[in-house]
């Protein structure tokens, strides 16, 4: 009996001293330094295993510091203890907006989440994924954070995986990507607003003490009052060159949500995610949900800086073939609109190799027979040539191209329907439409459900279709026009699904046509900037800033979309927008990827001379500025005078745009703008290219400069009235 009592103590010795030894382990601090080349986001696990965002900011080479930061600030009581929660969840003990809400099975809103474990990967010698699980200790309830590093562009992808195995399904009410926290005196935040024809107005202002939300409400075309990119300055406004900037922007093609929130210690919590806005999601058991990714990149040396990491990390990971080349374009859509037939047709086709493009592009208006597409209020949806018009389908185009040497390309919007079309009579249950609501349209349209697998298969087909009958199709303007009004979907039977499966259902289409047919060149549109993101730009080799093409606003919005898209994405044409000058036109439209809309016949002799030297010019520079470093120079919202750089990798070649943005008397370039990027023991000279037919320009193409001058010094393009756009190229002198 004494034996036994004696085995009994030994054994509860052991247990408590193995108890002991687990609740020492989980009370000390566990650090998650997430590292890319010059940045670090840092997590710490605590003794109540809250995981918490530590540091934010510039890397440290002695990672054992990192635990030193959090004791350093002296900023006030925080009564809940989670206000830099790495993800912070509703109820419990939060106090501050969460990053995610639900509503368990057993209809509790409260959730706490622990730190679990952690686990970093190498995916390359470049890319690595730090995955962090938190778990509800009451409820079967699981989040994973993951932090995809691409470390020498210092660019992060976030977003969450949430699951759980309660006995029913349990309700999201929202469900972000990422949640940051930042330190600083001050925060500055560069957002941006717009309609048709006014994309990315940028608005600056000192975020104050509350919540700033950027969202969007739309469904489709979702970025058209308000994109999913931003920037935030920290302590002061940042500019070109110096400061402390995040760059953010959500990878999601429909409705999204931001939330800035200036906490009590006077922290900025940053919350991005689709938009909870009607799209509570009810989530099975043992069903992973994965957000979309939140991208981000932050730097302490400037807007500049931050860009040109942005820009590279787009063309080397996520645009369609980044490091590749693009096709130069004659568009007809201002040429004809809605009125062309067969004859008009073939004579722009030879017109696109005689100005010496790469590519003539059919626009709107080729479809629809019983209800024929001769305006924008009908056939949608029927996606077969227009017999009257083209009465040997666009089989017979091909060929005229074929014959002329150029390739051809079409307009679609697949995505759309009239309602004054056969796929409307024929298929009503495929629209998102109220049974019981007028309906509305949008530019004399709705919006074709693409939460249905049937309307992925009928959108698939029309693009497979196309290809299968024209091999030799080379390139697709693929469109998106409308929003959608009275949301509903009589596929589905939880209507606040559909918000969130109508942008999942796009990107099954689009999926499957890359599968298909990985290369071919896509442009993606929206009536303008509608759907400008990350997550879209995955499918399409470039995009449509906007339908203003009027050269002047161009410049402003062009200057925008650069501090987070790369020129290879940016297609931009010449048209009859604008009283300014053809080579004022072509000037601006030369900084991404070139293309034309205009009636060819219509140019005298001396025009077209030009538009042809201007497309040849264009050829011999177009990949210093499609895949070079670019250096904004002279803001022109500013400045008299807008400039704007690109240099080769080896810094032995570049191209500067310089535009005359303010028309008063004698404004120009009264000064010398300081070049950048250039390395400051080379030799260079500059010269002006791209001139018009008999003109001559004023600049001494033989002189030499040091880099060193050039970049502290500057160059003057002399830029006035007489000279209102100014395009000088850079060469090394060896």
């Amino acid at each position: 009996m004494m034996s036994n009592q004696i085995v009994d103590f030994k054994r509860t010795i052991i247990s408590l001293f193995a108890l002991f030894l687990f609740v020492g382990a989980r009370a000390q601090s566990v650090l998650i330094p997430i590292e890319s080349k010059n940045n670090a986001i840092v997590l710490n696990a605590d003794k109540e295993s809250v995981p918490r965002i530590v540091y934010f900011g510039k890397k440290l080479s002695n990672k054992t510091e990192y635990s030193r930061i959090a004791g350093l600030y002296q900023q006030g009581d925080d009564y809940s203890g989670i206000l830099n929660a790495a993800y912070t969840a509703s109820g419990s003990q939060n106090l501050v907006e969460p990053a995610l809400a639900v509503v368990h099975a057993d209809g509790n809103t409260s959730l706490d989440l622990h730190y679990v474990s952690h686990e970093t990967k190498a995916l390359d010698n470049n890319v690595s994924l730090t995955t962090v699980l938190l778990r509800d200790p009451v409820y079967p309830f699981e989040v994973t954070l993951n932090y995809k590093v691409y470390a020498n562009e210092d660019v992060v992808e976030q977003w969450t995986t949430i699951k759980h195995s309660e006995k029913k399904a349990v309700r999201l009410d929202k469900y972000a990507s990422a949640n940051l926290y930042l330190k600083g005196k001050d925060f500055w935040l560069r957002q941006y607003h717009g309609d048709w024809a006014k994309e990315m107005q940028p608005e600056e202002s000192k975020l104050t003490h509350g919540i700033r939300v950027l969202d969007s409400k739309l469904g489709t075309r979702a970025h058209l009052y308000q994109p999913p990119t931003f920037m935030v300055s920290l302590n002061s406004p940042a500019d070109e060159d110096n400061g402390d900037v995040l760059y953010g922007s959500m990878e999601w093609s429909g409705n999204f949500r931001i939330d800035l929130e200036l906490d009590p210690l006077n922290n900025l919590r940053i919350i991005a995610g689709v938009n909870n806005h009607a799209s509570a999601y009810e989530l099975k058991p043992n069903i992973d949900f994965t957000t979309p990714a939140f991208l981000f990149t932050f730097s302490n040396s400037g807007k500049g800086d931050a860009s040109r990491k942005l820009q590279n990390w787009a063309r080397t990971y996520r645009i369609l073939d980044g490091k590749g080349s693009r096709l130069t374009l004659l568009n007809n859509w201002e040429a004809t609109f809605f009125d062309f037939d067969e004859q008009k047709l073939s004579r722009l086709i030879s017109d696109t190799k005689k100005l010496g493009v790469d590519l003539f592009l059919l626009d709107d208006g080729w479809f629809g027979n019983k209800y024929p597409r001769n305006s924008d209020n009908a056939a949608l949806g029927d996606w077969q040539e227009n017999k009257k018009k083209l009465p040997n389908g666009i089989s017979a185009l091909l060929k005229v191209a074929d014959e002329k040497g150029v390739k051809f390309g079409i307009w679609l919007e697949p995505e759309m329907v009239s309602p004054k079309s056969e796929l409307y009579e024929k298929h009503p249950d495929w629209i998102i439409k109220q049974p019981q609501r007028e309906e509305k349209l949008y530019r004399n349209q709705l919006v074709l459900d693409l939460s249905n697998p049937k309307v992925q298969d009928f959108v698939y087909k029309t693009v497979d279709d196309l290809f299968t009958k024209n091999p030799n199709l080379a390139y697709i303007k693929w469109d998106c026009n409308a929003v959608i009004y009275n949301a509903y979907s009589s596929h589905l039977s939880n209507q606040t699904h559909l918000y969130l499966e109508y942008v999942q259902g796009l990107y099954r289409v689009l999926e499957r046509i890359r599968a298909k047919y990985p290369k071919v060149p896509i442009m993606l549109c929206s009536g303008g900037g509608g759907r400008v993101d990350y997550a879209a730009l995955k499918y399409f080799t470039e995009f449509w800033l906007s339908d203003n093409t009027d050269p002047m606003e161009r410049i402003f919005i062009q200057w925008e979309y650069s501090y987070f898209f790369p020129a290879i994405a940016s297609a931009n044409h010449v048209t009859d927008w604008g009283k300014q000058s053809l080579k004022f036109k072509t000037d601006v439209a030369m900084m991404g990827k070139l293309g034309f809309d205009i009636d060819i016949s219509k140019l005298d002799d001396k025009e077209l001379k030009f538009c042809q030297e201007a497309v040849a010019t264009y050829n011999s520079f177009k990949e210093v500025v499609w895949q070079g470093d670019q250096y904004r120079l002279q803001d022109p919202w500013q400045n008299d005078v807008a400039s704007v750089m690109y240099i080769s990798a080896d810094k032995s070649a570049g191209i500067v745009f310089n535009y005359l943005v303010n028309n008063r008397y004698e404004k120009g370039s009264k000064e010398p703008i300081k070049l950048k990027g250039l390395e400051n023991g080379k030799r260079y000279k500059l010269s002006e290219i791209n001139l018009y037919p008999n003109t001559k320009s004023n600049i001494n193409s033989e002189t030499i400069y040091s880099g060193e001058f050039l970049n502290t010094i500057g160059f003057n393009p002399k830029v006035n009235s007489n000279r209102k756009s100014v395009v000088l190229k850079i060469e090394e002198v060896k």
